[in-house]
């Protein structure tokens, strides 16, 4: 089937109204039989879409297959003359029959073609009180169909019945379609009688009551169907899709405020796209459209939300009080984006207090500060309603801050971000929130060359940043940003609310984090060296023994000091102590990276060698341990000569514990410090 080309040729009014004709007279399935019968795929409801416009091929299309399907030669004709009972539209009728007299809507007539199609044009050559002449031209590259014509005669005979007189009489005798440059119509109709024996043909029902009483239903169709769309965006269509019934124009244009801030939001019909922007924004800023456009404000009571066009050609223009009509329209459109704008509001403010609530009962049973970091970065956006959001960390030892995690950048902003360290004596802001603990709105415009670098690089031009505070500690920021054109007009209002909401919880949960790594921390590592205690070094045995591969050894080491009593008997156990961790950090110099050293208890020290590719490695690698004590230790000014003595157990496959493991190393490390003593010591 022929897909009728959006040619905007032909208004929805033609198009809609041959349809109501036809289904007068045939019912639906007589309308199927005309499309079927035109190739045209669109649907009855898109062809009576008066805001949309088709081609003159598809409407000439729909002519020849309605005049065959209704079997009537004369189908177009009637077509014609029936447009006031199948629904011209009503806001046109009251304006023609505003105008007063038939010769006063003669004179305008060419204007109100123009609302109906862009391939005509036509002139009145001669207006009097009781008969018109009528020029009507094809334009070149078009095929003129007698049909049209036809169509065309039909319509001129209703310009009396706006007024209660009977209908027109038209005279055609030259025709495009014979070879003249034009077609030509006589019109004539009677003057309006005083006697009312006279007044014969004249309609039932007065045009104007039935245009005010259509328009009136249409207003309330209107009013209803925009209140029961779901969102803001579905309404906005919905108005530019409707304004034609109260207004009929070649093109629309609406733009509106975001309810939330950012960009306006647009909706056109019959423009071209890459000038609605610029339309728009002349539009909302209140700049001239031309001549040809007619401009509503769409406010209620409560918020001016934006304006509504109607636009005409260059050359036309609007007719009568077209102003008035469009602007009551509007009234119902802001009516509806007050209720949906609420509504919207409403099930936003719930949707961010579930977020809320989810991630309190989240961070509650978090203890894992990066984890507290992440559930937080993606609570941001769902929260604060931000377009990316992220943690970022202070390191109080390098006296930089550093991006923890991220949500909705793209990979390399993201890794920029990642790389990048924020130092106080580059980034004032940052010595802003450290010195006065408030939050900073950061933007590219204003921001210093630092930030306004990092914010162009990860595409953000507007952020905000809250301290996250612990009993006047400084943890960090959370940062919520917005991309060009995005950000609410307010960023320290209601969005630092919600962000200064969601930053108390974070250090709260970070708090608790960091508390607990502490404890847990304490609980398995040594106090005084910091190693691995001997509750985390069996963990760490076993886990190893169970990764353990086939083709690699995995050994410990068992160390024992050598006169570590004396040095605490001679020098105090503070210079013990200093020993102990002078030794912890020779263990950790002198072992690979992978390797695990700890100290068990008093003077021992253990060390898990997993990969070793052959199991005598690891008498090498216990000979630099042995190494690394031939050096001194400096105690209390004084340097103190000790030993060790070190014992090797390599792991057999599914043999060993790690207990069983420990114990061979210690049992071999006793009979290295027996063997290593003097033969006079042993007795």
């Amino acid at each position: 089937m022929m897909q009728p080309a959006d040619g905007r040729e032909t208004s929805g009014a033609t198009t809609g109204g041959l349809l109501r004709y036809v289904r007068s007279r045939g019912g639906d399935h007589a309308v199927a039989q005309v499309l079927a019968q035109a190739g045209i795929s669109a649907t009855p409801a898109e062809l009576d879409d008066q805001s949309r416009w088709w081609s003159y091929d598809t409407r000439i299309a729909l002519f020849a297959a309605a005049t065959e399907v209704l079997d009537d030669p004369r189908t177009m004709f009637d077509v014609g003359r029936a447009v006031l009972q199948t629904g011209l539209a009503h806001s046109l009728v009251i304006l023609l029959r505003a105008m007063g007299t038939p010769r006063q809507v003669f004179r305008q007539l060419p204007r109100a073609v123009q609302k109906f199609s862009s391939t005509s044009t036509m002139e009145v050559l001669e207006a009097a009180s009781t008969s018109a002449t009528v020029r009507y031209r094809l334009h070149d590259g078009y095929r003129h169909s007698r049909l049209d014509c036809d169509y065309t005669q039909g319509l001129l005979s209703t310009v009396p019945q706006i007024f209660t007189l009977p209908p027109a009489r038209v005279v055609h005798e030259e025709c495009q379609s014979d070879g003249y440059e034009a077609c030509i119509y006589h019109v004539t109709w009677n003057r309006r009688s005083r006697l009312p024996w006279r007044r014969r043909g004249t309609p039932a029902v007065d045009p104007e009551l039935h245009a005010l009483r259509g328009q009136l239903q249409i207003l309330q169709s209107a009013a209803g169907d925009l209140v029961a769309s779901d969102d803001v965006d579905t309404v906005l269509e919905r108005i530019v899709s409707r304004a034609a019934e109260a207004v009929l124009a070649p093109a629309y244009l609406l733009a509106v405020h975001a309810p939330g801030g950012g960009a306006p939001l647009v909706h056109g019909s019959g423009l071209p796209p890459e000038r609605i922007p610029e339309l728009a924004a002349a539009l909302l800023d209140g700049g001239d459209l031309g001549p040809g456009a007619v401009v509503v404000d769409v406010a209620s009571a409560r918020r001016s939300h934006g304006r509504l066009a109607a636009l005409y050609r260059a050359g036309d223009g609007a007719m009568g009080e077209e102003a008035a009509m469009l602007s009551a329209y509007a009234g119902h459109a802001a009516a509806a984006l007050d209720l949906i704008i609420a509504l919207e509001e409403a099930r936003t403010e719930a949707e961010r207090a579930g977020a809320l609530l989810a991630l309190a009962h989240e961070l509650a049973a978090t203890t894992d500060a990066a984890e507290v970091a992440e559930l937080v970065t993606e609570a941001l956006p769902r929260v604060v309603g931000c377009t990316t959001a992220g943690i970022l960390l202070w390191d109080a030892t390098t006296g930089t801050l550093r991006s923890h995690s991220s949500v909705r950048l793209g990979g390399a902003a993201h890794d920029l971000l990642q790389a990048t360290a924020l130092r106080a004596e580059d980034v004032p802001e940052l010595v802003g929130m450290l010195t006065s603990r408030e939050p900073q709105v950061v933007r590219t415009a204003t921001s210093s060359p630092v930030m306004r670098q990092l914010l162009e690089g990860v595409g953000t031009t507007d952020a905000v940043a809250v301290p996250l505070l612990a009993d006047g500690v400084f943890l960090g920021v959370a940062t919520a940003g917005w991309r060009r054109g995005e950000a609410p007009v307010h960023l320290e209002g209601e969005v630092l609310t919600r962000l200064r909401g969601i930053g108390d919880q974070a250090t709260t949960a970070l708090q608790k984090a960091r508390l607990l790594q502490t404890v847990r921390h304490q609980a398995t590592h040594d106090a005084l060296t910091g190693l691995p205690n001997r509750v985390l070094f069996l963990e760490r045995l076993t886990a190893a023994i169970a990764a353990a591969h086939r083709r690699t050894h995995l050994a410990v080491l068992f160390c024992d000091l050598d006169r570590f009593k004396q040095v605490n008997d001679t020098l105090g156990h503070a210079a013990g102590d200093e020993l102990l961790r002078q030794v912890a950090a020779r263990l950790r110099a002198v072992v690979r990276p992978g390797d695990t050293v700890g100290r068990l208890s008093g003077d021992e020290f253990a060390v898990i060698l997993p990969g070793l590719p052959d199991a005598a490695d690891a008498d090498g690698l216990a000979a630099r341990v042995v190494d690394c004590f031939t050096e001194p230790f400096r105690l209390e000014g004084t340097d103190v000569a000790v030993g060790t003595s070190v014992g090797v157990a390599v792991h057999r496959a599914g043999c060993d514990t790690a207990q069983q493991l420990l114990r061979e190393a210690d049992a071999a490390m006793y009979r290295h410090k027996h063997a290593s003593r003097p033969t006079s010591a042993r007795g």
